[in-house]
């Protein structure tokens, strides 16, 4: 559960956020999704479009909308990922961490994130620095963290795929296409699938906010010719 959950990842997100800007990030303060409710139709969807799923952990650093300092971001979900960027391919056993610079640029370390050994050198590496730290009288350090606002799930912006099974009648998608509309999330593409008495519908948004997703999948829900 952990794992598919995505509770690990949290908690090691808000390590590294925590390191990366050097602020107090702990795991309550990051967003947690997990993979339990991708379907299959998701994943086709996904490699119909040049995608692949991928479950992310996200950390950025944002400049606050009043330009008092910045405000950090960090979430885990499900992500749509192009198949042709460097984290589409990790795959089994294996994690990666993909870091963005402004002077460095795009920079990837990639290696396995479960299994005997490397779990074993990963404990032993930490033993041998505080014996190392122990014989020498000192410590390891990261400096003093500061604090930040954590931005919240809701400000933030992103484009999304919503998938809906409907009744297959007329009026639907006029329907469901108004809901989008009224909470202001634009449609970049659409797709309809048959399924007998019953469709799948697919939306690909603009960027929208979270919070103005979250509601239209809301009122989504409550229509009488949405299924799920």
């Amino acid at each position: 559960t952990a794992d598919v959950e995505g509770h690990d990842a949290a908690a090691k997100a808000a390590i590294i956020a925590s390191i990366a800007f050097g602020v107090r990030v702990v795991a309550g303060d990051v967003y947690d999704e997990g993979i339990s409710r991708v379907t299959t139709a998701d994943i086709a969807y996904a490699d119909k479009m040049g995608f692949v799923v991928k479950l992310l952990a996200i950390a950025e650093q944002h400049d606050a909308p009043d330009g008092s300092g910045g405000e950090v971001a960090v979430r885990v979900h499900p992500a749509m990922v192009p198949k042709d960027h460097p984290l589409a391919s990790v795959r089994d056993s294996f994690n990666a961490v993909f870091v963005e610079g402004d002077a460095v640029g795009s920079l990837m370390f990639y290696g396995r994130g479960a299994g005997g050994h490397p779990t074993a050198s990963a404990v032993l590496g930490d033993v041998i620095d505080a014996a190392v730290n122990l014989a020498k009288g000192t410590h390891g350090s990261l400096g003093s963290f500061g604090r930040s606002r954590i931005r919240p799930i809701d400000e933030l912006a992103s484009e999304y795929l919503i998938g809906l099974e409907v009744v297959d009648e007329p009026g639907v998608l006029h329907a469901v296409t108004g809901v989008l509309a009224g909470h202001g999330v634009s449609i970049r593409a659409a797709e309809q699938e048959g399924l007998g008495p019953e469709a799948r519908l697919f939306f690909i948004t603009h960027d929208a906010k979270e919070s103005a997703v979250q509601a239209t999948v809301h009122e989504l829900r409550e229509l009488a010719s949405v299924r799920s």
